[in-house]
């Protein structure tokens, strides 16, 4: 059961949702990935599915947890409308502020690093 109180994080791609997006999306990893614009997307989605480090990740954490994309983000929090994408936020009841920023999302270079600058170690 879910605690009002508890600290969650709310991870924010930096990609609208949408069967065209996706599809955009899948093309963009394929055929230039190293200009993908969504670091947090590439690092825990392969082509065309989540990672299985990372889906394990999100199992078995004892961390709650929230996925928006950039399109719902700011249609939801439109105090952080001009935030720089990616990013994760900490959300404290009523309270949410900045965790990780983009470019330390922008920084990573495996799952393992995500996870431990989540306080979840390797």
């Amino acid at each position: 059961m879910d605690n009002p109180n508890s600290p969650s994080l709310l991870f924010v791609y930096n990609a609208d949702t949408g069967l065209f997006n996706l599809a955009a999306d899948i093309a963009h990893k394929l055929f230039s990935p190293s200009t993908y614009s969504c670091s947090l997307c590439g690092l825990t989605y392969g082509v065309f599915s989540i990672r299985a480090e990372w889906k394990e990740f999100i199992e078995q954490t004892p961390i709650e947890m929230e996925f928006l994309h950039r399109d719902e983000f700011r249609e939801q929090f439109p105090q952080f409308a001009n935030l720089m994408l990616p990013a994760v936020l900490k959300k404290s009841g009523r309270h949410t502020e900045l965790f990780l920023d983009a470019p330390t999302l922008n920084g990573l270079g495996s799952i393992a690093e995500l996870k431990a600058l989540l306080g979840a170690g390797s």
